[in-house]
């Protein structure tokens, strides 16, 4: 156990890793927005996180195995972020944390969407999205049945544009 943990209590050593305000904001841009690169992260977040809050965390979460950071070969000076499989298995945590939200505070219809599909399609389209999220992020081989479907984060995405869209015309 390292020096900074205060125990080995699994919940405890969790927070540690993911439990500051922004850690799991950027895993959740990451995973569910498809946001890879520093900029995107940082000008496409809702809550409106500062550059150099941004830099620490993503530092701190190359250190802790839950992205990993390698050079962009389409820009010379870009870095692009990948979750790892550490990252990738903490969707049915953000599935978990998303339906405990939408049933106990007062969430946007447009922003807990999402969470609203993939609590009703339950561990079946979590696993689905995780597969995805290895093929896109780990470079692992998709299965031939998720080749033949609609991926799970463009189910998701098609979803919001749909009640942002229908909330614009209720306008």
């Amino acid at each position: 156990m390292n020096q900074h943990q205060r125990s080995g209590c699994p919940i405890n050593l969790t927070l540690e890793v993911v439990g500051d305000k922004w850690s799991l904001i950027v895993l959740r841009d990451m995973m569910f927005g498809n946001r890879r690169h520093f900029r995107e992260l940082l000008t496409n977040s809702e809550e409106g996180i500062a550059s150099n809050i941004l830099a620490d965390r993503l530092k701190r979460l190359v250190e802790d195995g839950l992205i990993t950071k390698a050079d962009d070969p389409s820009h010379k000076q870009k870095a692009i972020y990948s979750l790892t499989e550490m990252a990738i298995e903490l969707l049915p945590v953000f599935a978990s944390i998303g339906a405990w939200g939408r049933k106990w505070l007062p969430v946007s219809e447009e922003l807990s969407i999402r969470a609203e599909l993939l609590e009703k399609g339950g561990p079946e389209m979590w696993q689905r999205f995780m597969e995805e999220l290895r093929a896109s992020h780990l470079g692992e081989p998709l299965s031939d049945a998720a080749q033949k479907r609609l991926p799970v984060r463009e189910q998701l995405q098609a979803a919001y544009l749909e009640v942002v869209a229908r909330n614009a015309a209720a306008r």
